[in-house]
């Protein structure tokens, strides 16, 4: 189906981008934070078993998994305040103009000798900050990003600087192929989280991210329809789908 934005230029709903990668029982799901493989298992009580390959009548299974740990996810400010706040209460639209950018990150020693890859405010363009979400890939665009364990592995993050250059441009959602946009081991600080979010300064209920994303090479630089799919859990981050359609005229 075609949608009309203006006069000329149109989403063809029929022609889905999926950013989101799925929810899986199995060592391919990907994982952070030192977490287990998600567990998907059959309620099994003294009347019934939920599978029906052990005989039951319909499959019925709990499913246990982190929604930061284990996949594609948006979280509010939430994450970071005393008061658990709900990413089901804060996203309450959910179709925004988007920006695809591929950006590939710098390397920067520490002290200790050690090399972080980090985004600095200067790797972003400008021109990708005209639109009220940014969704980033970083380079090279590996497909293991979509299966691999990245605890212990110091992954990509960004400067706290680029949070007040998004600000300032009016960025609300910011996607990313990663599984946080602070380092992996702060002390806690969590300096990117805490700049995006103006906590505890002034709190901004209406910013979200979104972390765990893949976007495939097949997906070009520039300007979409970004739609988030959210469960509507009432919790600071939940699984999500955000799906992007190309802007046609």
């Amino acid at each position: 189906m075609k949608l009309l934005l203006n006069k000329t230029d149109y989403i063809d709903t029929d022609q889905p981008i999926d950013l989101s990668i799925p929810l899986s029982n199995t060592d391919k799901n990907p994982k952070a934070w030192y977490v287990t493989p998600p567990v998907f298992e059959p309620v099994r009580t003294a009347h019934y078993t939920g599978s029906v390959a052990e005989g039951g009548s319909v499959n019925f299974r709990d499913i246990f998994f982190n929604p930061h740990g284990h996949g594609t996810h948006t979280e509010c400010l939430g994450h970071i305040t005393k008061e658990v706040h709900s990413i089901n209460k804060s996203l309450t639209t959910f179709f925004f103009t988007a920006n695809v950018v591929s950006i590939n990150p710098i390397e920067q020693e520490n002290r200790d000798g050690t090399i972080d890859r980090v985004i600095t405010p200067d790797l972003i363009d400008s021109n990708s900050l005209t639109t009220e979400a940014l969704i980033i890939r970083t380079l090279p665009n590996i497909s293991s990003k979509k299966t691999m364990n990245y605890s212990s592995t110091n992954p990509i993050y960004f400067d706290v600087a680029c949070a007040q250059k998004m600000i300032a441009a009016g960025i609300k959602h910011l996607l990313i192929d990663l599984p946080s946009v602070d380092r992996e081991s702060d002390g806690g600080e969590l300096a990117f989280h805490h700049a995006f979010w103006e906590v505890p300064e002034n709190p901004n209920f209406e910013r979200t991210i979104t972390e765990l994303i893949f976007v495939d090479d097949c997906v070009a630089d520039g300007k979409y329809i970004l739609n988030f799919q959210v469960a509507p859990f009432e919790n600071d981050a939940s699984p999500s789908r955000p799906v992007l359609y190309l802007i046609q005229q």
